[in-house]
């Protein structure tokens, strides 16, 4: 796509080019007229890239934050990752959405994950826990880390 960007910019180039040397009167081969304009596209794709790279790293600074995983129990089965995604949404940004499946039936399991900037996964628990939704009183809370599979063997 980016090659595709560089010849289109080169032909352009190259038509103005040939527009503005044909009003003027000067004679140029068309071949030196789309070296020239390559060669203009390719420093402007440069310039079109630093700058991007610029803006995503702006981009990247502001969305620096601390983020956290809520436990979501007691969901209806009906419930999907949009509803929940919508319903969160009302409390501040949502990372992600993931509602657990059975693995063998693939039927939701009544619960999920909902990852939040910090700030905005307070004001959700504060706000939704022992809520109803679609019928069902929610739980929501701080989601516990994970423990690797391994150790809950050997405690076993």
């Amino acid at each position: 796509m980016k090659s595709n960007t560089s010849v289109l910019l080169s032909i352009a180039i190259a038509i103005l080019g040939y527009i503005i040397i044909r009003v003027s009167g000067v004679q140029i081969s068309g071949a030196l007229l789309f070296a020239i304009g390559a060669l203009a596209s390719g420093v402007a794709i440069q310039f079109i890239r630093l700058d991007k790279s610029t803006n995503s790293d702006s981009e990247a600074s502001e969305g620096d934050f601390t983020s956290t995983t809520l436990y979501v129990g007691n969901l209806p089965y009906r419930a999907n990752e949009m509803s929940i995604r919508t319903l969160f949404s009302e409390h501040g940004k949502v990372l992600s959405v993931r509602l657990m499946k059975d693995k063998h039936t693939g039927k939701r399991r009544g619960f999920g994950f909902v990852e939040m900037p910090q700030k905005d996964a307070e004001n959700a628990i504060n706000a939704l826990n022992e809520q109803e939704f679609q019928e069902r009183s929610l739980k929501v809370r701080e989601a516990n880390e994970r423990t690797p599979r391994n150790e809950q063997n050997e405690e076993a």
